[in-house]
């Protein structure tokens, strides 16, 4: 099954309905054809009172890529990332707590993105890369038109000794190591795809 979050609101993808269906649904939709698809996900993105909507199709790969193609499609990456006194690295950008990440650029592998956008959103170095989380999905508007984002994420490792500075034309306006054990104070403002995010990672 598959999780794509609108803001705080999802679209479950799934192949078994009977399993993964919640009683708390707001909509359903088994998939027919794009025409239908499409008119499916506008009518969820409007109506905001709809918190969870699920699709199926039997063939899971082909329902996301079907899924994908009603959406401009853009990867990103980032890392949770630990210091030595296993603190956690956040970032505070629009308002919210967030983890650093950002698109990838052509060229580059998905770990390289992840590695150069903390590296720029936090002015720090060097990391390493401990294992690879599950990617999360979420979409936005950006000029009238509808956008999926794909985000890898990894968990990281600094073993230097250097503050954070936040990247200002980021819009990011702090960088800091947050205890693990005070890291509810910033779930408590942040994205739901970043509470599952960090609800993954081993402290």
């Amino acid at each position: 099954m598959y999780k794509v979050f609108f803001k705080d609101r999802i679209v479950f993808l799934t192949d078994n309905i009977e399993r993964d269906l919640s009683s708390d649904f707001g909509a359903i939709f088994k998939y027919s054809n794009i025409k239908e698809l499409q008119d499916f996900i506008l009518n969820f993105e409007r109506k905001l009172e709809i918190k969870k909507a699920y699709i199926y199709h039997h063939d899971m790969d082909e329902l996301m890529e079907l899924f994908s193609s009603c959406f401009k499609r853009i990867d990103a990456a980032g890392g949770v990332v630990f210091n030595k006194k296993n603190e956690i690295l956040f970032i505070h950008r629009l308002g919210v707590w967030d983890l650093p990440k950002g698109k990838a650029e052509k060229g580059e592998s998905i770990q390289e993105t992840a590695v150069r956008e903390v590296e720029e959103e936090c002015a720090i170095s060097p990391l390493k890369i401990i294992k690879a989380l599950n990617p999360t999905w979420h979409t936005y508007t950006l000029k009238r038109k509808l956008i999926l984002k794909k985000t890898y994420w990894y968990k990281m490792k600094y073993e230097g000794f250097d503050n954070p500075k936040p990247q200002a034309e980021e819009h990011i306006t702090a960088a800091e190591w947050i205890p693990h054990n005070e890291i509810y104070k910033a779930m408590q403002n942040t994205y739901p795809s970043i509470k599952e995010v960090l609800e993954e990672v081993d402290f």
